[in-house]
Protein backbone atom coordinates (compact mmCIF):
# COMPACT_ATOMS: atom_id res chain seq x y z
CA UNK A 1 0.00 0.00 0.00
CA UNK A 2 2.97 1.99 0.94
CA UNK A 3 4.51 1.86 -2.46
CA UNK A 4 1.54 2.43 -4.15
CA UNK A 5 0.72 5.33 -2.36
CA UNK A 6 4.15 6.73 -3.29
CA UNK A 7 3.42 6.02 -6.99
CA UNK A 8 1.12 8.00 -6.86
CA UNK A 9 2.46 11.67 -6.59
CA UNK A 10 5.30 10.81 -9.16
CA UNK A 11 3.12 9.88 -11.62
CA UNK A 12 1.12 12.72 -11.27
CA UNK A 13 3.96 15.44 -10.84
CA UNK A 14 5.44 13.55 -14.27
CA UNK A 15 2.15 14.22 -15.69
CA UNK A 16 1.88 18.25 -14.75
CA UNK A 17 5.08 18.26 -16.47
CA UNK A 18 4.37 16.73 -19.62
CA UNK A 19 1.21 18.85 -19.48
CA UNK A 20 3.13 21.95 -19.09
CA UNK A 21 5.92 20.67 -21.65
CA UNK A 22 3.21 20.41 -24.47
CA UNK A 23 1.75 23.72 -23.39
CA UNK A 24 5.03 25.41 -23.38
CA UNK A 25 5.26 23.46 -27.48
CA UNK A 26 2.31 25.28 -28.13
CA UNK A 27 3.05 28.60 -26.93
CA UNK A 28 6.62 28.44 -28.86
CA UNK A 29 5.39 26.84 -32.35
CA UNK A 30 4.05 29.71 -34.02
CA UNK A 31 7.31 30.94 -33.28
CA UNK A 32 9.32 28.15 -34.78
CA UNK A 33 6.82 28.54 -37.72
CA UNK A 34 7.24 31.85 -38.38
CA UNK A 35 11.29 31.26 -38.56
CA UNK A 36 10.84 27.87 -40.43
CA UNK A 37 8.25 29.95 -43.14
CA UNK A 38 9.03 32.92 -43.62
CA UNK A 39 13.67 33.23 -42.57
CA UNK A 40 15.12 29.83 -42.99
CA UNK A 41 12.80 28.69 -45.58
CA UNK A 42 13.44 31.98 -47.70
CA UNK A 43 17.13 31.46 -46.69
CA UNK A 44 17.60 28.00 -48.32
CA UNK A 45 15.35 28.66 -51.40
CA UNK A 46 17.56 31.89 -51.91
CA UNK A 47 20.52 29.99 -51.95
CA UNK A 48 19.41 27.21 -54.13
CA UNK A 49 18.32 30.16 -56.62
CA UNK A 50 21.48 31.68 -56.77
CA UNK A 51 23.39 28.69 -57.92
CA UNK A 52 20.42 28.42 -61.00
CA UNK A 53 19.59 30.44 -64.16
CA UNK A 54 15.74 31.49 -62.80
CA UNK A 55 13.98 34.60 -64.66
CA UNK A 56 10.67 33.52 -62.55
CA UNK A 57 9.10 32.39 -65.77
CA UNK A 58 10.37 29.32 -66.22
CA UNK A 59 12.10 26.72 -63.91
CA UNK A 60 15.43 27.45 -62.11
CA UNK A 61 18.58 25.78 -64.41
CA UNK A 62 21.47 25.30 -62.47
CA UNK A 63 24.53 26.54 -62.97
CA UNK A 64 26.59 25.90 -59.97
CA UNK A 65 28.70 29.14 -59.08
CA UNK A 66 28.40 30.77 -62.43
CA UNK A 67 26.78 33.80 -60.73
CA UNK A 68 29.14 33.96 -58.33
CA UNK A 69 32.19 33.97 -60.84
CA UNK A 70 30.07 36.97 -62.61
CA UNK A 71 29.49 38.85 -59.27
CA UNK A 72 33.15 39.24 -58.90
CA UNK A 73 33.25 40.76 -62.76
CA UNK A 74 30.27 42.89 -62.43
CA UNK A 75 31.63 46.61 -62.19
CA UNK A 76 28.10 47.56 -60.77
CA UNK A 77 28.23 45.20 -58.05
CA UNK A 78 31.67 46.77 -57.03
CA UNK A 79 30.86 50.16 -57.61
CA UNK A 80 27.69 49.63 -55.33
CA UNK A 81 28.94 47.86 -52.82
CA UNK A 82 31.37 51.31 -52.52
CA UNK A 83 28.31 53.47 -52.24
CA UNK A 84 27.14 51.32 -49.62
CA UNK A 85 30.24 51.15 -47.50
CA UNK A 86 30.46 55.07 -48.07
CA UNK A 87 27.13 55.47 -46.53
CA UNK A 88 27.15 53.13 -43.97
CA UNK A 89 30.83 54.38 -43.06
CA UNK A 90 29.29 58.26 -42.88
CA UNK A 91 25.52 57.42 -41.76
CA UNK A 92 25.97 54.85 -38.89
CA UNK A 93 28.68 57.39 -36.72
CA UNK A 94 26.52 60.47 -37.94
CA UNK A 95 23.67 59.47 -36.65
CA UNK A 96 24.44 57.39 -33.36
CA UNK A 97 26.48 61.12 -32.31
CA UNK A 98 23.43 63.35 -33.24
CA UNK A 99 21.06 60.75 -30.80
CA UNK A 100 23.83 61.04 -28.28
CA UNK A 101 23.58 64.21 -28.83
CA UNK A 102 19.67 64.45 -28.35
CA UNK A 103 19.63 62.08 -25.86
CA UNK A 104 21.75 64.40 -23.70
CA UNK A 105 19.58 66.98 -23.96
CA UNK A 106 16.27 65.64 -23.26
CA UNK A 107 17.76 64.13 -20.07
CA UNK A 108 17.62 67.20 -18.62
CA UNK A 109 14.72 67.70 -15.84
CA UNK A 110 12.96 70.82 -17.35
CA UNK A 111 9.24 71.64 -18.13
CA UNK A 112 7.73 69.50 -20.87
CA UNK A 113 10.95 67.66 -21.90
CA UNK A 114 8.53 64.95 -22.52
CA UNK A 115 6.92 66.24 -25.06
CA UNK A 116 10.13 66.55 -26.80
CA UNK A 117 11.25 62.85 -26.41
CA UNK A 118 7.82 62.20 -28.25
CA UNK A 119 8.60 64.44 -30.99
CA UNK A 120 11.67 63.49 -31.91
CA UNK A 121 10.68 59.48 -31.51
CA UNK A 122 7.92 60.04 -33.91
CA UNK A 123 9.40 60.37 -36.95
CA UNK A 124 10.85 56.34 -36.72
CA UNK A 125 7.62 55.18 -37.16
CA UNK A 126 6.53 57.04 -40.24
CA UNK A 127 6.74 55.15 -43.15
CA UNK A 128 10.02 55.15 -45.46
CA UNK A 129 8.12 56.15 -48.56
CA UNK A 130 6.20 59.02 -46.88
CA UNK A 131 9.73 60.10 -45.77
CA UNK A 132 11.43 59.62 -48.86
CA UNK A 133 9.03 61.91 -50.48
CA UNK A 134 9.43 64.76 -47.37
CA UNK A 135 13.32 64.77 -48.42
CA UNK A 136 12.80 64.86 -52.20
CA UNK A 137 10.16 68.06 -51.81
CA UNK A 138 13.30 69.32 -49.35
CA UNK A 139 15.59 68.85 -51.44
CA UNK A 140 13.83 70.38 -54.81
CA UNK A 141 16.13 72.48 -56.67
CA UNK A 142 13.34 74.87 -57.84
CA UNK A 143 10.97 75.10 -55.30
CA UNK A 144 12.50 73.11 -52.27
CA UNK A 145 12.63 74.48 -48.84
CA UNK A 146 16.02 74.15 -48.48
CA UNK A 147 17.20 76.21 -51.74
CA UNK A 148 14.34 78.44 -50.60
CA UNK A 149 16.64 79.34 -47.33
CA UNK A 150 19.39 79.30 -49.02
CA UNK A 151 18.56 82.16 -51.57
CA UNK A 152 17.55 84.07 -48.39
CA UNK A 153 21.10 84.45 -47.23
CA UNK A 154 22.30 85.02 -50.78
CA UNK A 155 23.03 81.30 -51.75
CA UNK A 156 22.80 79.29 -54.95
CA UNK A 157 22.04 75.91 -53.87
CA UNK A 158 22.97 72.73 -55.94
CA UNK A 159 20.42 70.15 -57.45
CA UNK A 160 21.14 68.07 -54.37
CA UNK A 161 19.84 64.74 -55.80
CA UNK A 162 20.06 65.69 -59.15
CA UNK A 163 23.55 66.22 -58.69
CA UNK A 164 26.08 63.48 -58.84
CA UNK A 165 28.21 65.27 -56.27
CA UNK A 166 25.21 65.74 -53.92
CA UNK A 167 23.26 63.18 -54.05
CA UNK A 168 24.54 60.73 -51.71
CA UNK A 169 25.68 63.41 -49.38
CA UNK A 170 21.91 64.18 -49.50
CA UNK A 171 20.71 60.74 -48.57
CA UNK A 172 23.50 60.38 -46.07
CA UNK A 173 21.70 63.74 -44.67
CA UNK A 174 18.16 61.94 -44.44
CA UNK A 175 19.54 59.06 -42.50
CA UNK A 176 19.31 61.37 -39.51
CA UNK A 177 15.84 61.43 -39.45
CA UNK A 178 15.55 58.14 -38.15
CA UNK A 179 17.85 58.96 -35.10
CA UNK A 180 15.04 58.77 -32.92
CA UNK A 181 15.13 54.67 -32.16
CA UNK A 182 19.40 55.17 -31.27
CA UNK A 183 17.97 58.27 -28.95
CA UNK A 184 15.69 56.66 -26.96
CA UNK A 185 17.66 53.25 -26.65
CA UNK A 186 21.06 56.17 -25.38
CA UNK A 187 18.19 58.10 -23.42
CA UNK A 188 17.33 54.94 -21.23
CA UNK A 189 21.12 53.89 -20.75
CA UNK A 190 21.65 57.50 -19.09
CA UNK A 191 18.91 56.77 -16.82
CA UNK A 192 20.51 54.13 -15.63
CA UNK A 193 23.80 55.58 -14.25
CA UNK A 194 23.97 56.35 -10.69
CA UNK A 195 23.92 60.15 -9.36
CA UNK A 196 26.45 59.47 -7.32
CA UNK A 197 28.93 58.87 -9.90
CA UNK A 198 28.49 62.13 -10.96
CA UNK A 199 28.27 63.62 -7.10
CA UNK A 200 31.67 61.92 -6.24
CA UNK A 201 33.51 63.53 -9.39
CA UNK A 202 32.19 67.13 -8.68
CA UNK A 203 33.52 66.53 -5.17
CA UNK A 204 36.73 65.83 -6.72
CA UNK A 205 36.86 68.99 -8.89
CA UNK A 206 35.93 67.19 -12.45
CA UNK A 207 34.05 69.21 -15.17
CA UNK A 208 31.04 68.52 -17.53
CA UNK A 209 34.00 67.23 -20.44
CA UNK A 210 35.51 65.18 -17.42
CA UNK A 211 32.10 63.55 -16.48
CA UNK A 212 31.38 63.06 -19.85
CA UNK A 213 34.80 61.24 -21.14
CA UNK A 214 35.07 59.07 -18.06
CA UNK A 215 31.68 58.23 -16.79
CA UNK A 216 29.08 59.07 -19.08
CA UNK A 217 30.82 57.89 -22.37
CA UNK A 218 32.31 54.29 -20.64
CA UNK A 219 28.93 53.71 -19.02
CA UNK A 220 27.14 54.03 -21.90
CA UNK A 221 29.59 51.59 -24.19
CA UNK A 222 27.37 48.83 -24.31
CA UNK A 223 24.29 50.72 -25.07
CA UNK A 224 26.61 52.39 -27.84
CA UNK A 225 27.30 48.77 -28.94
CA UNK A 226 23.66 48.03 -29.35
CA UNK A 227 23.03 50.97 -31.40
CA UNK A 228 26.19 50.23 -33.54
CA UNK A 229 25.32 46.43 -34.47
CA UNK A 230 21.90 47.72 -35.16
CA UNK A 231 22.84 50.69 -36.83
CA UNK A 232 25.30 48.83 -39.28
CA UNK A 233 22.85 45.99 -40.45
CA UNK A 234 20.09 48.37 -41.11
CA UNK A 235 22.52 51.34 -42.89
CA UNK A 236 23.56 48.12 -45.20
CA UNK A 237 20.19 46.96 -46.29
CA UNK A 238 18.67 50.69 -46.42
CA UNK A 239 16.15 49.84 -49.51
CA UNK A 240 12.59 52.17 -49.64
CA UNK A 241 14.01 56.29 -49.02
CA UNK A 242 16.95 55.54 -51.96
CA UNK A 243 14.52 54.03 -54.29
CA UNK A 244 12.20 56.46 -53.91
CA UNK A 245 14.51 59.77 -53.67
CA UNK A 246 16.74 58.86 -56.39
CA UNK A 247 16.24 55.52 -57.70
CA UNK A 248 20.31 54.69 -58.02
CA UNK A 249 20.94 58.11 -59.73
CA UNK A 250 22.46 60.05 -61.04
CA UNK A 251 24.85 58.10 -62.52
CA UNK A 252 24.72 55.35 -60.48
CA UNK A 253 25.95 57.37 -57.47
CA UNK A 254 23.49 56.33 -54.98
CA UNK A 255 23.26 52.80 -56.36
CA UNK A 256 23.03 51.01 -52.97
CA UNK A 257 23.80 47.01 -53.28
CA UNK A 258 20.09 46.87 -52.11
CA UNK A 259 18.84 49.00 -54.70
CA UNK A 260 21.01 46.37 -57.54
CA UNK A 261 19.45 43.76 -55.86
CA UNK A 262 16.20 44.70 -56.55
CA UNK A 263 16.74 45.93 -60.39
CA UNK A 264 18.35 42.45 -60.84
CA UNK A 265 15.55 40.65 -59.04
CA UNK A 266 12.15 42.53 -60.49
CA UNK A 267 13.22 44.95 -63.56
CA UNK A 268 15.89 42.12 -65.28
CA UNK A 269 14.43 38.95 -64.02
CA UNK A 270 17.58 37.75 -62.75
CA UNK A 271 16.53 36.06 -59.99
CA UNK A 272 19.24 33.70 -59.73
CA UNK A 273 22.10 36.28 -60.12
CA UNK A 274 19.74 38.47 -57.63
CA UNK A 275 19.84 35.34 -54.73
CA UNK A 276 23.50 35.41 -55.48
CA UNK A 277 24.01 39.02 -54.22
CA UNK A 278 22.05 38.82 -51.74
CA UNK A 279 23.98 35.86 -50.03
CA UNK A 280 26.78 38.35 -50.80
CA UNK A 281 25.13 41.43 -48.77
CA UNK A 282 24.40 38.52 -46.04
CA UNK A 283 28.16 37.69 -46.00
CA UNK A 284 29.56 41.51 -45.95
CA UNK A 285 26.63 42.22 -43.19
CA UNK A 286 27.86 39.05 -41.11
CA UNK A 287 31.64 39.82 -41.54
CA UNK A 288 30.96 43.56 -40.44
CA UNK A 289 29.30 42.52 -37.25
CA UNK A 290 31.61 39.94 -36.19
CA UNK A 291 34.26 42.33 -36.61
CA UNK A 292 32.36 44.52 -33.91
CA UNK A 293 31.87 41.96 -31.68
CA UNK A 294 35.91 41.24 -31.84
CA UNK A 295 36.40 44.76 -30.98
CA UNK A 296 33.76 44.63 -28.01
CA UNK A 297 36.16 43.94 -25.12
CA UNK A 298 38.73 46.79 -25.89
CA UNK A 299 35.89 48.98 -25.58
CA UNK A 300 32.70 47.85 -24.08
CA UNK A 301 32.07 48.44 -20.18
CA UNK A 302 29.21 46.93 -18.13
CA UNK A 303 28.46 48.08 -14.86
CA UNK A 304 27.10 44.72 -13.67
CA UNK A 305 30.52 43.36 -14.16
CA UNK A 306 32.37 46.44 -12.19
CA UNK A 307 30.20 46.38 -9.60
CA UNK A 308 30.96 42.38 -8.81
CA UNK A 309 34.57 43.48 -9.25
CA UNK A 310 34.13 46.08 -6.85
CA UNK A 311 32.42 43.94 -4.41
Amino acid sequence: MASRTASAPRRSRLSNRTREAIDCYIFILPAILGIVLFSLGPMIASFWFSLTDYNMLASPAFVGLDNYRTLIHDHLFWKSLRVTLIYSGVSVPLVLTFALLLALLLNQRLPGVTAFRTIYYLPTIMSGVAIGMLWRWIFNPDFGVLNLLLEKVGIHGPAWLGDERWALPSLIATSLWSAGGSMIIFLAGLQDIPNDLYEAAEIDGAGTWSKFRNITLPLLSHVTFFNLVLGIIGALQVFTEAFVMTNGGPNNSTLLLSLYLYRNAFQFLKMGYASAIAWAMFLIVLVLTLLVFRSAPAWVHYQETQKGADA
